[in-house]
């Protein structure tokens, strides 16, 4: 027997509130907040002036937390997020879904026990462009997030979730070996077992406290990637890239269309014996720490596959196929740089290969550096600007001459780009068109 379709939630239409359940959680981290820090303190006036002061503070904890879950209310109206806060005075605010840059559903471990997601949605305008919904059911947080999407396309607030196709699921044992083959951790591991044996050796448990920042660093290095990435899948869907990775804490990342500004492939040393690579990106809406943990768009993958996804991501163009020219001077085993008429693309390094390619419709500021160095070799630098991220394109160790033609090719196909390109905003409606 086939089951039922889940209806669709109508998000442009009533009131919609968080999911209840996000009362008695902040009721318990106020109170627990409150024992951990004053309780300890508060027990020389007696266990029973402790009990009636925290009865107290739960009390108003409890008020608290219905306020602020009675006031706040949501819903999609004419292609934007209408959020009203307060219970007494009411606060609205309009959000236009032309801001929207990417759409995050957050499960924490205790959240996914209850199944209860936190829905983030990045916007574009820096660190406070972050609105986040905790918490909500995980069916409503999943159907929200395709409402928005889809809103932001110019389609029905009621369209369903796009489908998906799925494009990459990461093998464990590639996981491993990659996150294993690298230069710090490989050094890290023979330092940490020969501190060992040189402590038994000569019997001095002073040596053996070395070992525990090794220990840290091969913690942060090789098993905290292991345990985020181990559940890793991407896949294609028309509203943008979905990643889904977290396996002490889920996490499910849509970029919509258009959003990735800039993308590095980056191959260690070890790692191009193994013909894989990783992936990172600047994502417009992204700041500070989510920037950072948001970056990585295929963590260890095939080097072909990883290619393949910089032509999706940048569409018209074919990245292996941009013929590299390399610098007057090179300031490493490899210095080359490319343009045509999509992308400009720079590969660089001794021992780390790194691949940049940045859309010209994305580059925001282009600009030529010569240092005092730089002058006494006869070198300049080009820098091609995108929104803050990991990635910066630049073109080290050219001619002079050679760079201002660089500088001049990439500013021309800049503006042409510009101005055939109409943005990211209800790109569906466009394709429909």
């Amino acid at each position: 027997m086939v089951p039922a379709p889940q209806p669709v939630v109508d998000f442009s239409t009533g009131v919609h509130r968080l999911h209840w359940a996000t009362m008695p959680l902040r009721v318990l981290v106020v109170v627990g907040v409150f024992l951990a820090v004053a309780g300890v303190t508060l027990l020389d006036f007696g266990l029973p002036f402790v009990a009636l002061l925290t009865m107290a503070v739960t009390g108003v904890a409890v008020l608290g937390a219905f306020g602020g879950w009675w006031g706040l209310r949501f819903r999609v109206f004419n292609d934007a997020l209408v959020l009203e806060r307060g219970v007494l005075r009411r606060h609205a605010q309009q959000v236009p879904l032309s801001r929207l840059q990417a759409v995050d559903i957050v499960r924490p471990p205790l959240m996914y026990l209850l199944d209860l997601s936190e829905l983030r949605l990045q916007l574009a305008g820096g660190d406070d462009s972050e609105i986040r919904f905790r918490y909500l059911n995980r069916k409503a947080a999943e159907q929200l997030r395709a409402s928005l999407l889809a809103s932001a396309a110019g389609l029905s607030g009621r369209t369903p979730a796009a489908p998906e196709r799925d494009y990459y699921q990461m093998p464990f044992g590639l996981l491993i070996g990659a996150m294993a083959l690298r230069v710090p951790v490989l050094a890290a591991f023979a330092l940490l077992i020969a501190l060992g044996v040189a402590g038994i050796w000569v019997g001095e448990p002073g040596v053996l406290g070395g070992m525990l920042p090794l220990l840290l660093g091969l913690i942060r290095g090789f098993l905290s990637p292991l345990l985020l990435y181990m559940t890793f899948r991407a896949a294609i869907s028309p509203d943008g890239l979905r990643l889904r990775y977290g396996l002490v804490r889920s996490r499910m990342q849509t970029v919509p269309p258009g959003r990735v500004q800039a993308v590095r492939i980056v191959e260690p040393l070890l790692w191009r014996a193994m013909g894989v690579a990783r992936v990172e990106a600047n994502v417009a809406g992204y700041v500070g720490d989510r920037q950072m943990e948001s970056s990585v768009l295929l963590p260890v993958a095939p080097r072909w596959l990883a290619l393949s996804l910089v032509n999706q991501l940048f569409p018209g163009t074919e990245v292996s196929q941009v013929r590299l020219h390399r610098a007057a001077r090179p300031s490493g085993a490899v210095d080359a740089a490319g343009i045509d008429d999509t992308v400009f693309v720079t590969r660089r390094g001794v021992f780390c290969h790194t691949t940049e390619v940045i859309a010209h419709a994305r580059a925001q500021l282009v600009r030529l550096s010569v240092g005092p160095w730089q002058r006494l070799r006869g070198t300049a630098t080009v820098y091609v600007d995108s929104p803050p991220g990991p990635v910066q394109v630049r073109a080290s160790g050219r001619d002079p001459v050679e760079a201002r033609g660089i500088v001049n090719a990439v500013v021309t196909r800049a503006g042409r780009a510009r101005r055939e390109t109409v943005g990211p905003e209800r790109w569906a409606t466009r394709i429909r068109g």
